[in-house]
């Protein structure tokens, strides 16, 4: 799978790949990053991105002119295998189900937005679907395409060393079906500092433990994150 990242700030993706999982994909031929710096698609000596809102207010916007070129020319066919990511506060919550969705692309561009916003035009024209990573903003959609990437590539076959780790982890619950967070975990020494594992957990009884970790997790979900529980109920 191939990830396409624009931005006006390149160097900022030196780090977050280059460690993990991500970065092991990578070197295994998994997934294919590739940045690219917005500025190459603008026309004049300033390199310019971005400009005032017509109607006033606040804040310089990224111009919907090198946006468009950009995405053509990374893309120059539009096919169902090829999405269009625009990273927005205003669009809709990523998730796990989203991560799902997008793993089952050939390639994807994220569009990083910055300053005030992104041109109208860039969403409703250019990208196939807006997408937030939370209720808050954030200085611009770089953290956010690290987020995405991350939780994408986890999804991709031979990514994860054990295949049943995505399979249990925290949202695995299918699209319309359960999403839970994962159960409680506990590791060696099983008594540190006279809290204990679960004895459940040292029985060796495959079925107890696969009930126990059933109820807990439910438990834990009611206690951190009644929503989904509430959800699961409708």
């Amino acid at each position: 799978m191939v990830f396409h990242v624009l931005t006006i700030f390149p160097e900022f993706f030196r780090g977050p790949f280059e460690h993990g999982v991500v970065a092991r994909a990578a070197g295994a031929g998994k997934i294919r990053i590739v940045i690219h710096d917005l500025r190459d698609w603008t026309k004049d000596r300033h390199r310019t991105v971005d400009d005032r809102p017509f109607g006033g207010g606040a804040g310089m916007l990224m111009k919907a002119e090198p946006l468009f070129m950009a995405a053509e020319s990374i893309f120059p066919e539009r096919g169902a295998g090829r999405k269009i990511v625009l990273l927005s506060p205003q669009g809709k919550l990523f998730s796990q189900a989203e991560a799902r969705r997008l793993s089952d692309s050939e390639e994807v561009l994220l569009i990083c937005g910055r300053y005030e916003g992104v041109d109208e035009r860039v969403a409703e024209h250019l990208a196939d679907e807006e997408l937030s990573i939370g209720d808050y903003v954030l200085s611009g959609g770089e953290l956010a395409a690290a987020v995405v990437i991350d939780a994408v590539s986890r999804l991709l076959p031979g990514v994860l060393g054990n295949e049943e780790s995505a399979a249990l982890e925290s949202f695995s619950g299918e699209d319309g079906g359960e999403s839970i967070l994962d159960c409680p975990q506990y590791t060696r020494p099983a008594d540190f500092r006279g809290w204990k594992a679960p004895e459940v957990l040292l029985s060796g009884n495959h079925e107890e433990v696969r009930r126990w970790r059933r109820e807990a997790a439910l438990a834990k979900t009611a206690r951190l994150r009644p929503e989904l529980i509430a959800r699961m109920e409708k």
